[in-house]
């Protein structure tokens, strides 16, 4: 079943296998054409040109798949994105990964990829938000902005083969307060929205392409409060101090069971191997909360289960209506 490592009664099993049955029926009718395993011929219009990418090859005059996966086509290319593989970095992604080394004026990060990015200082925002060059005093203070263990939120560049981060925006940073998730990096699929703010919850998503989503508490950023009191100095210097303080201090005890809440959901469709967006994780959340279950329970086989089945009666119902 998928590889789901579970601790299943009899019952369990049943009817977690009814379920992922039902849902592998569904999405079989849906992708019937995009789906392809080891030498599957690949239907393409010889009269237009083709370009043979990664995954395919010509064998008597067909192209043909060399690894399972999904067909895609971007103009006369023609390749096989692989379902299941280590992340493959593309320029614009939304990346969170972890500080492993701080060097001479860069910092090096794991993005769960094959190898490790760098973030240079000169493509970071300095805390002082102004655009200047980079001086000796700002590579002596780097690890005042990122050290060793650090949780970053960025931006991908490729550059020359490497692996080159940028985080000249103010929502790009450090990440605090909160839990990183390790989930497998195909299901996170590549949206407009990855930063999620549960405004009523206190807490905020961020999604990473990578397989990396942190869930943490959510804090006002430092920009808004100034833009309270533009004219008033002293008034918007008391803002940021207060904010300070308010990083310092211990999060709310409601909003921890949240942060526990939301990423404990995100275990369970990482577990059951859904993809993982905003609305689904919403939903697991609502459903924890209306069944009033204990966050030590989310993770155990009965709300697995359970969660398998409301997804695959939603699926069911959503593709009648398409109907």
């Amino acid at each position: 079943m998928r590889g789901i490592q579970l601790s299943l009664n009899q019952t369990q099993k049943l009817r977690l296998q009814r379920a992922l049955d039902k849902l592998d029926s569904l999405s079989s009718k849906s992708n019937s054409n995009a789906s392809v395993t080891v030498a599957d011929t690949i239907s393409v219009n010889y009269d237009d040109g083709v370009l043979k990418g990664h995954g395919t090859s010509e064998l008597d005059g067909e192209v043909v798949a060399t690894l399972c996966g999904v067909v895609e086509r971007v103009n006369k290319l023609v390749y096989v994105r692989a379902l299941r593989a280590r992340y493959k970095p593309e320029t614009g992604d939304i990346i969170v990964g972890r500080v492993v080394e701080v060097a001479q004026k860069r910092w090096r990060i794991d993005i769960n990829a094959n190898q490790d990015a760098v973030l240079m200082l000169s493509s970071m925002n300095m805390p002082d938000k102004i655009q200047r060059r980079r001086t000796a005093v700002d590579e002596l203070n780097m690890r005042n902005i990122f050290e060793e263990n650090d949780v970053a939120e960025v931006r991908n560049l490729q550059h020359d083969g490497t692996l080159q981060l940028q985080a000249r925006s103010e929502k790009y940073g450090k990440l605090d307060r909160g839990q990183l998730l390790k989930v497998p990096c195909y299901l996170v699929k590549r949206r407009k929205q990855h930063f999620h703010q549960l405004d009523p919850y206190g807490v905020t998503l961020v999604l990473g392409c990578n397989g990396y989503i942190w869930v943490g508490e959510l804090i006002p950023t430092k920009d808004a409060m100034m833009e309270d009191h533009p004219n008033n100095p002293d008034l918007a210097s008391t803002n940021t101090t207060g904010s300070v303080e308010k990083e310092q201090a211990d999060s709310a005890t409601e909003t921890r069971k949240n942060i526990c809440r939301i990423a404990n959901a995100v275990r369970v469709l990482s577990t059951l191997g859904f993809n993982i967006t905003m609305e689904v994780i919403m939903e697991v959340f609502n459903l924890t909360v209306s069944l009033n279950l204990p966050i030590d329970h989310m993770l155990g086989a009965e709300f697995c289960v359970s969660v398998a089945e409301r997804e695959a009666e939603r699926r069911s119902t959503s593709t009648k209506r398409k109907v």
